[in-house]
């Protein structure tokens, strides 16, 4: 059976904690408002959210154990997301995070570090017949050859894939047809640039959509050879911005499967991610399509 979509990254068990009174303080005492335990990850939280706008999904990416196993097949059994070509493993937990929330703040917690230090793959590896026959990719770039490997299948077999968070020179963004880059990406990997400057070393690497998101601030996107855009975000009250950048990712590659042109396509992702952001906990309460076109239609008219 064909899906819609093949994603290849992060799938997670999170732990999310919303605080009702403000961020943590040292040595004060913090009320819990909410707390879950939900799918989550880069490519966990694509899938939801790409579930819940009608597109089928296979996954691959994080092993899963014990303990996040359950969590993934109790959310996704009445889903059409596909998690077959994950590895069970039958002695350890698998992979979570936490991360405590409040407002426009929040703070992952996890052993990632650890994990990437250990030498050891924790994570499928790409097979051209499991990608075949979708109509759209996602590839997070955390994984090494294996992210590496599943965006030369997708270039292979002619299927666009969406990335995040991939510097100029790289592989991934150069044969990408979206690359998302987040602020906190450009401030660590390029200090001391301004967003314009960013933009115009990452648009000249590649022909695919260049699409540089600054929080609140002004979307800045384009291809080679093209003036450089601006789109304001959307405006929403924040609940919680857990999941806003794989939301947008996840909307990124909804319009790239349906063809979007690039105006649409930012919009359509901006608009999906501003939903997210506007509500808490976001895998139980994902935009759906006719969300997301109301909500463009009420500020673009």
């Amino acid at each position: 059976m064909n899906h819609d979509v093949y994603l290849f990254g992060q799938i997670l068990a999170t732990r999310s904690i919303l605080l009702r009174d403000g961020f943590l303080k040292p040595d004060e005492y913090s009320e819990i408002s909410q707390q879950f335990f939900l799918p989550g990850g880069e490519t966990g939280t694509a899938a939801t959210v790409l579930a819940s706008l009608g597109a089928s999904v296979i996954m691959d990416g994080t092993w899963i154990g014990t303990e996040v196993a359950p969590v993934l097949q109790s959310f996704y059994k009445d889903k059409p997301v596909d998690l077959s070509l994950l590895t069970y493993m039958q002695d350890d937990p698998g992979v979570t995070d936490t991360v405590v929330i409040a407002g426009l703040v929040r703070s992952p917690m996890g052993r990632f570090q650890t994990l990437f230090s250990s030498g050891k793959r924790w994570w499928g590896v790409p097979q051209k017949e499991h990608i075949a026959g979708c109509r759209a990719a996602g590839v997070d770039p955390y994984f090494g050859e294996e992210s590496l490997r599943a965006a030369e299948i997708c270039t292979e077999l002619g299927i666009p894939y969406v990335t995040i968070d991939c510097a100029h020179d790289s592989l991934l963004h150069r044969n990408a047809a979206v690359n998302a880059v987040s602020h906190e990406f450009t401030d660590q990997h390029y200090p001391g640039m301004s967003p314009e400057e960013i933009f115009s070393l990452m648009q000249a690497e590649s022909s695919g959509l260049t699409i540089i998101t600054q929080g609140g601030d002004d979307m800045l996107y384009g291809r080679r050879g093209e003036p450089m855009k601006r789109m304001k975000p959307f405006n929403v009250k924040v609940k919680s911005t857990l999941g806003a950048g794989d939301t947008f990712k996840a909307g990124c590659i909804y319009g790239v499967m349906q063809g979007l042109p690039d105006d649409e396509l930012v919009r359509f992702a901006s608009a999906c991610s501003g939903i997210a952001i506007s509500r808490f906990p976001l895998p139980l309460n994902p935009p759906t399509l006719g969300e997301v076109r109301e909500l463009i239609a009420s500020q673009w008219g």
